[in-house]
């Protein structure tokens, strides 16, 4: 480790109502360090983190920054004292521009109370383009794509001189290639003697990046080790206390009648997209950001309207023009972003698993209670989600709890047919896996699942087909016995022969 100490947090502690989020966390950070923070969804990584960047009040312990020790009061204080955080879950206007958004409250002024537009749109494409990025820094972020929104976050945190920065699974939403832009400028920041704190699920990428790594597990410290001298199965083994043997424990079920048939669907995303999906199938699509993934999930889903095309349920051409109308046909669709579009983060984790369901939960027109409390505590055993009651506001749970609530509430109503877009984007290898678990006991119960993923270990590790889509069009198609890492990049691509 280096000499220079950044940052000290010693006996950190915690509380929300009904739970203990850190019990005496300890976390050293040297200047010039890319320090990994690892562990499992809700073992208090966001909280350590929130506490450090003046989101959170700590309850009890000491915080240390070069050397003197700190209390810090807000996200204000935090950032005087040299500590820049990117989210996780983006913090954009989406109506202001990305340059905009760069330099929120540090505008720089023209004269006395006006702001120098010219100027700040000259220092964000500076900033993107350090990141290698080339899009226009005056566009809204609104009309940007989710790569592009996490990389205004990284330039926001890059525009102030920071000390400590702190960056929540970065990655989560970026190509390879942008994965290796942003790689390149935190080397440059290590260069300046930044000290990095790197939350991120992908392990692969963290013995790329890492120096050390801190590994917390259910609120307390666990262990720190040099990157260099662990493997992942010991952090693995360390973020959960038991083996993981299989990464994608995938079975596979007997294959059905047909439960979805899309002839030539088209809109202005989606050109002629044609496929079919059967019962006890998962049906993976692959492709690049931007290839039109999402957008034939919501087409599907009945979010985005179709300009041409049929699509058939059980045989039978159905019209879904709405969400409504695709859940009464029996498609659940669990979204990329889960906090804008599939929950309702004030609300409790009971209420958000009953909102598709009120017309199962309700007898004329009034909310079974009774049931809607048992179908709730059904899920958060049958998942495992940890919480401190099925009370409590969604808004309070990990990322990776909130994904098993969304998922809760399609499980719930029924549904036959199930769209998994990024399913498990921002969530820990042991969640993962209970996930995997969860997809193979829908389709042997005969349901059937299109899962959309940018991670192409999982496309091939649990997908019984898969789909490859480039520029709104199919591009290719393989079994899971043919398909490899590089025949599907090359359909990805527009290569594909």
């Amino acid at each position: 480790m280096k000499n220079t100490l950044a940052l000290k947090m010693r006996g950190i502690r915690k509380t929300f109502p009904g739970a203990v989020a850190l019990d005496g966390v300890d976390l050293e950070v040297a200047a010039g360090e890319v320090h990994i923070l690892l562990g499992e969804n809700g073992a208090g990584k966001s909280t350590l983190m929130k506490i450090l960047s003046g989101a959170y009040e700590k309850d009890a312990g000491e915080i240390f920054v070069d050397a003197r020790k700190v209390e810090i009061k807000n996200p204000k204080h935090a950032r005087e004292l040299g500590i820049s955080i990117i989210y996780q879950e983006f913090n954009l206007i989406p109506h202001l521009s990305a340059a905009e958004n760069i330099f929120l409250g540090r505008e720089p002024e023209r004269l006395a109370g006006v702001i120098d537009q010219r100027k700040i749109i000259r220092a964000a494409a500076a900033l993107l383009n350090e990141l290698g990025i080339s899009f226009d820094p005056r566009l809204p972020i609104r009309a940007l794509s989710v790569a592009q929104q996490q990389m205004v976050e990284v330039a926001k945190a890059l525009s102030v001189d920071a000390k400590i920065l702190i960056m929540d699974e970065p990655t989560s939403a970026l190509t390879k290639t942008e994965i290796q832009e942003l790689f390149a400028a935190v080397r440059r920041l290590k260069e300046k003697s930044v000290a990095i704190i790197y939350i991120s699920h992908r392990l692969e990428e963290l013995f790329e990046i890492g120096d050390r790594v801190t590994i917390l597990r259910d609120g307390k410290y666990i262990a720190t080790h040099d990157i260099a001298e662990v493997s992942i199965a010991q952090l693995v083994r360390l973020m959960v206390n038991r083996e993981l043997k299989e990464h994608f424990p995938k079975q596979r079920a007997p294959r059905g009648e047909e439960l979805l048939r899309v002839e030539h669907v088209s809109n202005a995303k989606l050109k002629s997209i044609s496929l079919t999906l059967r019962r006890g199938e998962v049906l993976g699509i692959a492709g690049l950001l931007g290839a039109g993934r999402t957008e034939l999930a919501r087409a599907l889903f009945g979010a985005d309207s179709i300009d041409a095309g049929k699509i058939f349920i059980e045989n039978r051409e159905v019209n879904i023009k709405s969400p409504g109308r695709a859940i009464k046909h029996g498609i659940g669709f669990l979204t990329e972003d889960r906090k804008t579009q599939g929950l309702v983060l004030n609300l409790s984790m009971q209420s958000n698993v009953s909102l598709p369901n009120t017309e199962k939960l309700s007898r004329f027109g009034v909310m079974r209670v009774a049931s809607e409390q048992k179908l709730a505590a059904k899920y958060v055993g049958d998942l495992r989600i940890k919480t401190s009651s099925i009370r409590q506001k969604v808004m309070y749970l990990s990322g990776g709890n909130q994904q098993k609530v969304v998922l809760s509430k399609w499980l719930a109503g029924d549904a036959e047919v199930f769209i998994f877009d990024e399913p498990t984007r921002g969530i820990d290898v042991g969640a993962k896996v209970e996930i995997y678990q969860l997809m193979n006991r829908l389709t042997a119960q005969g349901k059937a699942i299109i899962m959309i993923s940018s991670e192409l270990p999982e496309i091939l590790g649990m997908s019984d087909r898969i789909l490859v889509m480039h520029q709104g069009r199919l591009s290719g198609e393989f079994s899971a016995e043919e398909a490899t890492q590089e025949k599907i990049l090359s359909a990805a691509l527009g290569r594909n022969t």
